[in-house]
């Protein structure tokens, strides 16, 4: 437990991307967040794809690596258990005992789909409100979010 699981990691990321192709697909809600969000075609055509993929790439590796130790338990038995001498023989007893407690995609996508609901909705709803932007909008956005998010902590924590 004492390192992170990067290729979870990375895989989450990609799924936050995945999922932004299927969610905001016009089929889906990508029509009506275009018109939430007053964007257009010819606003969308002077962007930078290949940095936008980039960055919300990196931003999703960054949520994914703070979801792990959310979804994660033993992450926390972990930092409590060290001492200044290292890892104390608490831990050994406690890994050995209840290593793969809670490790399912299940346990992961509930409490990720919580931090989506009571972490990713108050922010966005925030900017949103102060941005003057609608409920549909605060709903299209964070509903993503929510839904992402329960998406990557299931991969995480289920991951083994």
């Amino acid at each position: 437990m004492e390192s992170m699981n990067f290729a979870a990691i990375l895989v989450a990321a990609v799924s936050a991307l995945v999922m932004g192709f299927i969610w905001y697909n016009p089929k889906v809600f990508g029509t009506a967040w275009m018109k939430v969000a007053d964007m257009s075609e010819e606003k969308m055509k002077g962007a930078n794809m290949a940095k936008i993929f980039i960055m919300a790439f990196i931003f999703a590796v960054l949520l994914a690596m703070s979801i792990m130790p959310m979804v994660i338990h033993q992450m926390g038995a972990f930092s409590l258990a060290q001492g200044e001498l290292g890892v104390q023989p608490s831990y050994e007893a406690f890994m050995a005992e209840y290593a793969n407690e809670f490790r399912t995609f299940k346990h992961g996508a509930f409490h990720s789909v919580l931090a989506g609901v009571f972490i990713a909705l108050p922010i966005l709803g925030t900017n949103a409100l102060f941005e003057r932007k609608s409920a549909k909008y605060i709903l299209i956005n964070s509903g993503y979010w929510v839904v992402t998010m329960g998406l990557m902590g299931a991969i995480i924590c289920g991951w083994q």
